[in-house]
């Protein structure tokens, strides 16, 4: 998971390379290669049966990818209105929808220490947006509440997967994934005209739909079968740290010290949660 958080924040610092390409048909071109990966991959990873065997009949199918589809568009567009570090910011509210909607729709419970790694990182990520939220500006504005869709989305869709599970039906969702990049071309498509992007553009999102989307996002399913709901979340704060430090060092994006401070109460929280996690195992 650690390594799907990796590759996940690489979108800001490839996104500030591109120099035409620009909202919607940003999005266009990373769905389309993520969708064009995971039709190379699926089919060399478990064999040709994998398209076949599809769960079209499945609602937990369609509603996953629906949420994929959400993030892969909001998270695109909205960097293209504002900062990479308030994008990842307003997405690290994850961990706390996800274990609100954990504990209200299928009765997670969660270890005191869980809770108590959220309420610590929450204060981390406050922290940080008292730095990073530039209100009073129409575009920038507008991209946090796009980027808002994003943690939102995630946190259905990870509560999604674990009731399929405790229903007993252990449906892959990996080709999800598939189905909601499919649905965000489509739907991205006709905002998309008319095309601007350079080759280099385009060749940058290319790589962001393998290595940013197909790859990590099939990964992350997997691992939602194993870690409970808010755990993954709260592990996918990586991410804003990641993202904002390569942002920093590929794009001269310079986060402030308070979001350095609040980068460090989410690294403490994260550490904490795995390490008292992995001692009740281990007694």
């Amino acid at each position: 998971m650690v390594a799907v958080t990796l590759m996940w924040s690489i979108a800001g610092v490839v996104t500030r390379q591109l120099e035409q390409a620009r909202s919607f048909e940003v999005t266009f071109w990373r769905s389309l290669f993520t969708a064009l990966s995971l039709l190379l991959i699926l089919p060399l990873w478990r064999g040709r049966q994998a398209l076949r065997g599809l769960p079209w009949r499945s609602a937990y199918f369609w509603l996953s990818g629906l949420c994929w589809s959400v993030m892969f568009t909001a998270f695109m567009v909205a960097l293209t209105l504002t900062s990479v570090a308030n994008v990842l910011v307003t997405m690290s509210v994850g961990p706390l929808l996800t274990a609100l909607l954990a504990r209200l729709f299928i009765g997670h419970r969660l270890p005191p220490r869980t809770w108590a790694a959220i309420a610590v990182a929450g204060a981390g990520i406050a922290y940080m947006h008292g730095s990073q939220l530039e209100l009073g500006q129409g575009a920038t504005t507008l991209g946090l509440l796009v980027a808002l869709c994003v943690p939102l989305a995630g946190a259905v869709q990870w509560t999604l997967v674990q009731h399929s599970h405790a229903q007993g039906q252990q449906l892959d969702l990996v080709p999800s994934v598939l189905l909601g990049a499919v649905l965000s071309t489509l739907a991205t498509l006709p905002l998309s005209f008319p095309f601007v992007a350079t080759a280099t553009d385009v060749a940058w999102l290319a790589l962001l739909g393998l290595v940013q989307l197909a790859i990590p996002c099939a990964l992350a399913v997997i691992c939602a079968r194993v870690l409970k709901a808010p755990e993954v979340a709260l592990l996918a704060l990586l991410e804003v740290l990641f993202g904002i430090a390569l942002a920093w060092l590929g794009a001269s994006e310079v986060p402030t010290p308070t979001v350095l401070t609040g980068g460090v109460l989410v690294i403490g929280a994260l550490a904490v949660n795995e390490l008292l996690g992995w001692r009740s195992r281990h007694v």
